[in-house]
C-alpha cells in the first residue's frame, strides 16, 4: 500500500499482520491511524505537551513490541488505548516517586542549623560537596536519598549488610552537614 490516504481501507487485521512482518510503511500507517487520538489520551493524563509526546512515543514502542500478543478479542484501538493509559500511569507514578525522592532528599539534607545554607548553595556546589564524601558514604547517600533505594536494595547492590548501609548513610549525613557548615562559614 503506497498511498497513505487509503489508511481506513485496510483492515486492522491486515495492518497488524503487516506490522508484525516488519513492513515499515504499515507500521507508519498504524501510527498515523491512531496517533492523534492517542495523543489526546496522553494529554488527558499529562497536560505538559512535551511529556505527552514522550508518553505517546513510549506507548507506540510498546505497541510495536507487543503487537504479536494482540488477539483481536477487542478492538485494536481499545488495545492501543490501554497501553497508552498504562504508559501514562507509569509515567505519573515515576514522576511522583521522583518528586518524593526530591522531597525526601531535601529532608535528609536540610536541618534547622543548615537550612539557610541550602538556600544559598546551588545544585552544582551541593553535588560537589556530596562528591567530597568518602566514596561508599557518597554512593549510599545517592542511592538512598536521590535514587530512592531501600537499605536492603543498597546492601544487595553494594554487597554489604543493611546495617553497613544505614551506618554509611548516617556517616554521609553527618559529614555533609559538616561540609555545609564549613561552606557557610566561607
Amino acid at each position: 500500500m503506497k498511498d497513505n490516504s487509503d489508511i481506513n481501507q485496510i483492515t486492522d487485521e491486515d495492518l497488524v499482520r503487516k506490522c508484525i512482518a516488519n513492513e515499515r510503511q504499515y507500521q507508519e500507517l498504524l501510527y498515523r491511524k491512531y496517533s492523534d487520538q492517542m495523543y489526546s489520551v496522553c494529554l488527558s493524563y499529562n497536560k505538559n505537551e512535551d511529556e505527552a509526546c514522550d508518553i505517546l512515543q513510549d506507548s507506540f514502542i510498546k505497541v510495536f513490541r507487543k503487537l504479536e500478543q494482540f488477539n483481536f478479542e477487542s478492538s485494536l484501538k481499545g488495545w492501543i488505548r490501554r497501553i497508552v493509559v498504562n504508559t501514562a500511569l507509569d509515567q505519573y507514578r515515576k514522576q511522583k516517586r521522583h518528586e518524593e525522592k526530591l522531597d525526601s532528599y531535601s529532608k535528609v539534607v536540610i536541618s534547622p542549623v543548615i537550612g539557610n545554607v541550602i538556600e544559598r548553595i546551588n545544585a552544582q556546589d551541593l553535588i560537589a560537596l556530596v562528591n567530597e564524601l568518602p566514596s561508599r558514604a557518597a554512593i549510599v547517600l545517592k542511592l538512598y536519598a536521590i535514587e530512592g533505594y531501600a537499605h536492603k536494595e543498597i546492601a544487595e547492590k553494594l554487597d554489604i549488610s543493611e546495617g553497613t548501609s544505614k551506618s554509611q548513610l548516617h556517616r554521609a549525613r553527618t559529614l555533609l552537614k559538616k561540609l555545609l557548615s564549613k561552606n557557610n562559614e566561607k
